[in-house]
């Protein structure tokens, strides 16, 4: 399903017509409820940051949301094995390492920001500060691009129930509608971002030759 059907069987089913900026904006609230909602692997992403011998932060993408995980590595570590830090507050960092001339193989990290007019560009601080030229080995949590503007997305061609449920959602509280629509659209979705979450947070989670197939028990 691209953007265009989307829109088409949204507004067939509540029997009105949105703007386009309309329209758009309560696709990506939707999209966001679902992407918040369940871990999918095309929510993870990589990538690889150089560090700066002798300075402790390091700027994150500019799309990054969480980290599943981050690691150090480089020559030093032999032959780029990686070595997966800890994650810890800022509070920790400063106490721990409050000189940033101390350096050497990070064990820590923690998230930090700095607010650079209307937007936020977010760090990593490490501990100890890095003592060579080591790489940042980060996966991460990331929103991707909206149907809007993509067109066609993984969840519109994998998964066009929960995304139509969702917007429907977004749709009937911004007609205002009775609460018995409401409470029929919020049941559907709820039943769509069921089956979603067994898949992403169950079948991606598990395999059968280590989890065992799934049974159903019988009388």
């Amino acid at each position: 399903m691209d953007y265009a059907a989307l829109q088409v069987a949204v507004e067939d089913t509540v029997e009105n017509t949105f703007s386009s900026v309309d329209f758009a904006n309560l696709t990506r609230l939707a999209e966001q409820k679902i992407y918040q909602t369940v871990q999918l692997p095309i929510l993870r992403k990589d990538a690889t940051l150089p560090l700066t011998s002798g300075v402790q932060t390091v700027n994150l993408p500019s799309d990054f949301l969480a980290a599943y995980s981050v690691a150090v590595f480089s020559t030093l570590l032999g032959g780029g094995a990686r070595d997966f830090l800890l994650n810890k507050d800022v509070n920790f960092m400063r106490e721990s390492y409050p000189n940033p001339a101390t350096t050497g193989t990070p064990r820590y990290y923690a998230l930090d920001g700095t607010a650079t007019g209307n937007a936020l560009l977010q760090k990593i601080i490490l501990g100890p500060t890095p003592g060579a030229n080591f790489s940042l080995d980060l996966n991460y949590f990331y929103q991707p691009e909206s149907i809007v503007t993509a067109s066609n997305t993984w969840l519109g061609d994998n998964f066009e129930s929960v995304l139509v449920n969702a917007v429907l959602v977004e749709a009937a509280r911004f007609m205002k509608a009775e609460q018995d629509v409401m409470a029929m659209y919020t049941a559907q979705f709820n039943d769509s971002i069921l089956l979603l979450k067994n898949l992403g947070d169950g079948k991606n989670r598990q395999d059968s030759y280590r989890s065992g197939q799934v049974r159903t028990g019988v009388r």
